[in-house]
């Protein structure tokens, strides 16, 4: 008689289990693991451990462990999700744009299409940040000083191919100018950078800079938001000063391509209660998560979307050349 490996009779309960009421328990004595493809620390990784409760709430029987596997960009965590098992010990965050910008600038290991989605938790609007002694206070401030001192004015990113290097590009084509990119490895580097005064702007979420400017750390120019919302309603967006650009990152959550109907549907349900859960909601705000609540099949589609986006941008400015 043929053996099966604990992971495969794992994944035929859960299949059956799967049929079975929602609130049944969930099989196996494993954990799922839950990738954070950065370090710890930053806005993906507060996100996803804030989470972990509420997962297991709405998936009885269910234990989650976060696994950050950071690397070249988040192509190491994207990698291991998609290469996975697809037995439903397996999720992780993804984050749209570097997604789809990894793709479109080198051949990863992984595809669009080798994963699942589950469903989006946090859109998140980029922003410009500058030190508290700054001369420039408004984005016009920003553009006269970068057209007059051409690469002089250097910009903070998380990455290139980032959301927020993307943000950059797209104000450099609204400003006519130019401006420096310094690509970190995250946004702890970046605020480093800052406030070292090393870099005249560090383009990050607005989300996960509240506090540092709470603290005085750094001083807000404007968000790439549609309008001011609630989260920082005391930062005024790029489009009220002029320069008609939204920008910023959506977190969501996939499980290799291949794992069974049965069990994307019960983690699918799973997300959406929590997504629909008060406590969730209340932690989310105090984290500084704006929370943007998509299906599956809604994630899915706008991230094929955004790639076919990206794709002529970068047909127009390969942008890895920055």
């Amino acid at each position: 008689m043929m053996q099966l490996g604990r992971r495969h009779v794992l994944a035929a309960g859960l299949v059956a289990a799967g049929s079975a009421q929602a609130q049944a328990p969930w099989p196996g004595d494993r954990p799922i693991s839950f990738v954070v493809p950065f370090p710890p620390g930053g806005g993906t990784d507060v996100m996803a451990r804030a989470m972990v409760p509420y997962l297991e709430k709405h998936l009885p029987g269910a234990r989650f462990v976060i696994l950050n596997r950071p690397g070249a960009g988040a192509e190491v965590g994207y990698t291991a999700v998609a290469t996975a098992p697809p037995d439903g010990l397996t999720m992780g965050v993804v984050i749209i744009p570097s997604l789809q910008t990894i793709t479109i600038e080198r051949q990863p290991r992984y595809r669009l299409e080798d994963f699942a989605y589950l469903g989006s938790v946090v859109d998140d609007p980029g922003g410009f940040f500058v030190a508290p002694d700054s001369p420039l206070r408004t984005l016009s401030d920003l553009a006269a000083m970068a057209r007059s001192q051409s690469g002089i004015v250097s910009v903070g990113t998380a990455g290139i191919g980032s959301d927020d290097h993307l943000l950059m590009i797209a104000f450099e084509r609204a400003a006519r100018a130019r401006m420096t990119h310094v690509p970190f490895t995250g946004q702890a580097p970046t605020v480093t950078a800052l406030l070292g005064r090393h870099i005249t702007v560090a383009a990050m979420n607005i989300g996960e800079s509240l506090e540092l400017v709470r603290q005085g750390q750094a001083r807000p120019l404007a968000q790439a938001a549609a309008d001011r919302g609630t989260l920082a309603p005391e930062i005024p967006t790029f489009r009220e000063q002029g320069f008609d650009i939204i920008g910023g990152v959506v977190r969501g959550i996939v499980v290799p391509a291949a794992t069974p109907a049965p069990i994307r549907a019960r983690l699918e349900a799973a997300l959406a209660a929590m997504m629909a859960d008060p406590g969730w909601q209340a932690d989310a705000l105090r984290l500084g998560q704006p929370l943007r609540a998509m299906s599956g099949d809604e994630l899915r589609r706008y991230v094929m979307a955004e790639a076919d986006s990206l794709r002529r941008l970068w047909a127009e400015r390969p942008w890895k050349d920055d």
